[in-house]
């Protein structure tokens, strides 16, 4: 603590330090904004407090800042010691910010017209403006998803921490929020603010905190050791909400059992298309993409997209059933019409578009020759070998490793025109800690910008 103390009181010195030192290491200078946002916390009265400051909660922290008015305090809280652990990770480590094209078909949970409203008041544009004029330069790739040009999520994460300390945001860290009270009547609250109601108090490992709004960014249950462990449900709970049932991993590598063949076909990447279908075979969800198989199952992004949906859907129709097709663009007629062709063998066949070692993999499984004549049994199993490989799943690897939550607050307890709690007058909610969860591809950051935007700028109209 004394440490965390000192530091930022010499920041300013080492900062005139630098300047005059232009071939001074980079090195220094995020240490040194570091010791700028990281000031000692100091008890009292806040006009906004933010709990959480991940991607959502840094937006609304830049955007309440930059719309508050002069001589109001916005305070940051966040139990990590330091900021920015998903934001660091996503994307491997390039943080994928969003994506040039974002809908509301790009997203679960919530009514898709909830989630519209609120991605139209902070659309992909304004994202790649407000980043350019942070000093961050985007580029997109051929899949849609745009990037910072340096390749590093640091870039962001440094960008965002900048923009609110330049908004006067107070960034206080490590500083867990372990209750938070709303206190509508209670005098001594209100005459301590001056200020009408309501009023709440946080309790922090900081020290307490009393504050006009309050606007809860804590995530959902993904990455817990970023420091989003589901608490902030807990949170939100006993401030009135309630929380979808159930609330699953989203985003996540599914689990084969063990042995499956397909686990065998470690390492191997290759475009597919993922069904979902009740036991009666009428498809659900249909996703497309890269898929990778992996030592316990299957990974990459057609299988991350499917997975929020066959781990809700299995709660209410525990028989439903994923299927896979190793040749996306084909149909069974259309295999079934290659397979056909006089004087090639069904592994010549597949080889020509499919890895060899997959494409024995996928006779054997047929009881299928992989050389020679095909008869007309085997020719229908081999088809539907290849283009509705049976997924038998056994799990899920997990909030631990997926990148996001299905599940939270419903967006039918929130006004969508400010982000503010129907149940708790005061409280304002952004990012995973709602019932919103999107594709793979930049989406849920899209969501964390829109919604901690419309958070940030309603919270700081109303101590205005």
């Amino acid at each position: 603590m004394q440490k965390e103390l000192v530091f930022p009181r010499v920041a300013g010195k080492i900062q005139k330090w630098v300047a005059g030192k232009p071939n001074i290491s980079a090195g220094w200078r995020p240490l040194i904004e570091q010791a700028k946002e990281n000031r000692p916390f100091v008890p009292g009265t806040a006009d906004i407090a933010i709990v959480g400051s991940g991607a959502a909660g840094l937006f609304a922290a830049v955007w309440a800042g930059r719309a508050a008015t002069a001589g109001s305090r916005v305070v940051a809280f966040d139990g990590a010691r330091k900021l920015g652990a998903k934001i660091l990770v996503a994307g491997g480590g390039r943080c994928n910010v969003t994506h040039d094209e974002v809908s509301e078909a790009d997203f679960a949970g919530s009514s898709p017209a909830s989630i519209r409203r609120v991605l139209r008041r902070f659309s992909v544009e304004q994202t790649i403006r407000f980043f350019a004029e942070a000093g961050v330069t985007l580029k997109r790739e051929e899949t849609g998803k745009l990037f910072p040009v340096s390749d590093s999520a640091r870039t962001i994460l440094q960008a965002l921490i900048r923009e609110a300390t330049a908004a006067a945001v107070e960034l206080v860290h490590p500083a867990r929020v372990t209750a938070i009270e709303w206190l509508p009547h209670a005098s001594e609250a209100m005459e301590a603010m001056s200020d009408k109601p309501p009023v709440f108090r946080l309790s922090t490992t900081a020290g307490d905190c009393l504050a006009r709004r309050v606007i809860l960014c804590t995530g959902g249950k993904s990455l817990p050791k970023s420091g989003s462990d589901g608490f902030g449900h807990e949170l939100a709970k006993r401030l009135g909400h309630t929380i979808t049932s159930p609330v699953v991993p989203a985003l996540v590598p599914l689990v084969l059992p063990e042995p499956h063949w397909i686990r065998s076909l470690s390492g191997l990447t290759l475009p597919t298309a993922i069904s979902l279908t009740t036991a009666s075979g009428k498809r659900l969800e249909t996703t497309t993409g890269s898929t990778l198989c992996t030592h316990l199952g299957l990974s990459g992004p057609a299988v991350l997209d499917i997975s929020r949906h066959w781990l809700i859907r299995r709660h209410a129709e525990p028989d439903v059933r994923l299927s896979l097709n190793w040749l996306p663009t084909e149909t069974a007629e259309t295999v079934e019409a290659m397979l056909q062709v006089a004087g090639r063998s069904p592994l010549a066949v597949l080889r020509q578009w499919l890895p060899e070692r997959l494409a024995r993999q996928l006779c054997e499984q047929a009881g299928a020759p992989a050389t020679g004549d095909l008869p007309r049994t085997a020719r229908k199993l081999l088809v539907q070998a290849v283009t509705a490989t049976p997924l038998p799943v056994v799990g899920d690897r997990g909030f631990s490793v997926a990148e996001a939550t299905a599940g939270g607050v419903p967006l039918a307890e929130v006004n969508l025109k400010t982000m503010e709690s129907r149940c708790c007058p005061g409280l304002y909610l952004a990012g995973e800690v709602l019932d919103v969860d999107g594709r793979i591809g930049g989406f849920n950051f899209q969501w964390a910008w829109s919604s901690g935007f419309v958070a940030g700028t309603a919270a700081a109209a109303a101590v205005a």
